[in-house]
C-alpha cells in the first residue's frame, strides 16, 4: 500500500493572525448596492419672442471727402481744406465735437496700367488720393437732410451710411421683455393643459436681446444732391427680445 506524505508549511504567528483579522473585518462589511442615478424634474421648456418698436431719436452718419493730386501733399492739402469746412459747417450747426469723429483715413497712390503689353512694361505713377471719413453723431434728426445738404456743398462727395437709432433704449427693451415672457407663459400654460399636467414654478429664464439693424442710405452722394433738399424717412425700430424660459411640472 503505497501512501502519500502532504507536508504544510506552517505560516509565521503574526502573518497568520493579520490574515485572520482582514478576513474578518472583510466579511463583516456590509454589501452596498449601486448608486442609483439622481431624480431628473419633470419640466418643460419653451421660448418666447416680444417686440417693442419706438420712433429714432438718433442719427449715425457716415461719409467720406476724396482728393486727388498729383503729389500726396497737393491731395491732401485739398483734402484737408475741404474737411476742415465741412466741420467747420456742423459745428456751426449745433454738433458737438464729442459727436465728431474721424473714422477712416487714407493716402494711396494712383496708378496707370498699360494696355496688353503683356506685364513688361510696369504702371506709371500718376497722383495721390486722400480720403477722409467722418462719423457724425446726429441727436436731432430733423436737421439731417440739411446737413447732407451742407456736407456735400462744401466738399463731401463719398457717401457711407445712416443708421437710426435710439439714445436711451431701455425703456422700449423693457416693454420687449415683457411681451417676451408673457408670449412664454402661454405656451407653457397650452402644453402643460394638452399634457395633462400642472404647471410649476419658474426654475430658469435665459434672455436674449437684439437691438435693431441698421438702416443703409444710398452710398452715392453725388454734388448734385445739394441743389435740392434731401428727404429722409427714418421709420421705426424695432427691438426684438427672445427668452427661454424652464418651468417645473408640479405633482
Amino acid at each position: 500500500m503505497t501512501s502519500t506524505l502532504r507536508l504544510r508549511r506552517a505560516l509565521p504567528a503574526g502573518l497568520a493572525a493579520t490574515l485572520a483579522l482582514a478576513l474578518a473585518t472583510t466579511a463583516a462589511l456590509p454589501a452596498f448596492a449601486q448608486t442609483p442615478p439622481p431624480h431628473r424634474e419633470a419640466v418643460i421648456e419653451v421660448s418666447g419672442e416680444g417686440r417693442a418698436a419706438v420712433a429714432p431719436d438718433m442719427a449715425i452718419l457716415s461719409f467720406s471727402v476724396v482728393t486727388d493730386g498729383k503729389t500726396a501733399r497737393e491731395a491732401l492739402d485739398g483734402n484737408s481744406k475741404a474737411m476742415t469746412d465741412v466741420l467747420g459747417a456742423l459745428r456751426t450747426g449745433g454738433i458737438a465735437d464729442r459727436d465728431l469723429q474721424t473714422s477712416g483715413f487714407a493716402v494711396n497712390p494712383q496708378y496707370r496700367y498699360p494696355e496688353n503689353n503683356n506685364g513688361t512694361e510696369p504702371p506709371t505713377l500718376i497722383g495721390y488720393q486722400v480720403a477722409n471719413t467722418l462719423t457724425v453723431r446726429l441727436r436731432e434728426i430733423a436737421k439731417l437732410g440739411a446737413i447732407i445738404d451742407q456736407a456735400v456743398t462744401l466738399g463731401v462727395n463719398q457717401g457711407g451710411s445712416i443708421q437710426f437709432t435710439n439714445d436711451k433704449p431701455e425703456a422700449t427693451l423693457n416693454e420687449a421683455r415683457k411681451a417676451a415672457v408673457a408670449d412664454a407663459i402661454t405656451k407653457a400654460r397650452t402644453l402643460a393643459e394638452a399634457a395633462g399636467v400642472k404647471l410649476g414654478r419658474v426654475i430658469e429664464i435665459n434672455e436674449n436681446a437684439g437691438r435693431p439693424e441698421p438702416m443703409p442710405m444710398a452710398r452715392a452722394m453725388a454734388k448734385d444732391m445739394a441743389e435740392t433738399s434731401v428727404p429722409i424717412a427714418n421709420g421705426e425700430n424695432n427691438y426684438n427680445v427672445t427668452v427661454n424660459v424652464t418651468f417645473a411640472i408640479d405633482p
